[in-house]
């Protein structure tokens, strides 16, 4: 793609997407924004209706968001033409499918050869031979001659995505494609595709299987629209789809400067607060005793749970890292209050945690003579 040089390959920007119906506008997209990187293996889970497939088809330029902007390697693709686009898309994405949508009359090899002569890549006579090159990648040389209807539905499913690798497009988008194979089968698709982003590509998959969210570098999780918080869905996985939503929509973003105090010990503590980057350092001190070091905390980890648990005052000083500042997430008191009461399970690790820490830090004081 010959554009500008952005530090991501794909930037969405506030996008919205409505839907005119007879009982009045349906939002599918409210508002997303993401920005995903180069060679990163990306899985998009959420429940039914939640808007996954509405997000890949802003992503692949088949759909036209209400309002907001996608850009791909730092061009708007959605000031293209139609036409424009389809091309585009054609040479800059392979999709590959759930139900695979190969076409039944043609083999595998010609299946594969179809999209460089869409769009006219690769010269005519070399083809023939990158088809062959793209089967023997994903093991299927041997069928290449064969139809469709005569290979098994993990074979299919393979040739799918050399087909969507004909062009050499940086973006591969598959929705659901392991959904009707059978574990071993998927297994293999998954193995592919980790070793394509070895090799330089950005993989957007949507999935509904857990087991292959945990082989993807990143998940991000939508519901009712929006984009859930990457550091909220790590750190609080007990809470169900709609919960996580609902504490990102009520979550502050700060950043504290390296070294500078977050919580002071005997000082109100009203904020839940977790690391989205940096470091955070917990401790004791006192007029007439050295420092006593309790620990760091780092991305996706949190703290302030012990005093809006038990009650009271800080039971220690948290300070930025002095090696760089930290960028927080905060959940104001009443709103981890609210969370509590709708997640019994995030209540119960929460209260684990909390006697966890406890016990910790009692163990690290008496170690110094600290405790009273």
């Amino acid at each position: 793609m010959n554009s500008p040089s952005t530090p991501y390959l794909i930037q969405l920007r506030q996008v919205v997407k409505r839907y005119k119906t007879s009982s009045g506008d349906y939002l599918a997209l409210r508002g997303v924004t993401v920005d995903i990187p180069t060679s990163e293996f990306i899985a998009i889970v959420g429940k039914s209706g939640s808007g996954k497939s509405t997000l890949l088809n802003m992503i692949t330029g088949i759909d036209h968001p209400s309002s907001g902007e996608v850009l791909v390697n730092g061009v708007d693709i959605y000031k293209m033409t139609e036409s424009e686009r389809a091309l585009w898309r054609g040479r800059n994405i392979g999709i590959v499918f759930q139900f695979f949508q190969l076409m039944p009359m043609l083999t595998l090899l010609e299946n594969t050869m179809l999209p460089m002569d869409y769009c006219n890549v690769f010269p005519t006579a070399e083809r023939f031979e990158r088809a062959m090159q793209l089967l023997k990648m994903v093991g299927l040389q041997d069928q290449a001659h064969k139809l469709p209807a005569a290979v098994s539905n993990g074979q299919q499913q393979t040739a799918a995505i050399a087909r969507a690798l004909a062009t050499d497009p940086p973006i591969i988008v598959a929705d659901e494609p392991t959904g009707n194979l059978d574990s071993r089968s998927a297994d293999k698709i998954i193995h592919l595709f980790d070793e394509l982003v070895q090799a330089g590509k950005t993989i957007i998959l949507v999935t509904h299987d857990p087991s292959i969210t945990k082989r993807t570098s990143r998940t991000l999780i939508i519901s009712d629209g929006e984009i859930i918080d990457e550091t909220v869905a790590e750190a609080l996985p007990t809470l169900n789809h709609a919960q996580m939503l609902n504490v990102s929509r009520h979550v502050e973003h700060v950043e504290i400067p390296s070294g500078e105090t977050i919580l002071q010990k005997g000082q109100p503590v009203d904020r839940f607060f977790i690391v989205v980057r940096g470091r955070v350092e917990i401790y004791l001190n006192g007029s007439k005793r050295p420092e006593i070091s309790l620990g760091q905390l780092g991305a996706g980890e949190f703290f302030g749970e012990i005093e809006l648990v038990r009650g009271g005052d800080a039971v220690a000083n948290v300070r930025a890292s002095p090696e760089g500042p930290v960028e927080l997430i905060a959940l104001p008191h009443k709103d981890f209050a609210e969370m509590l009461i709708g997640s019994p399970g995030t209540e119960e690790e929460l209260t684990r945690v909390v006697q966890a820490r406890l016990v910790q830090n009692r163990t690290k004081d008496r170690k110094h003579h600290w405790w009273r």
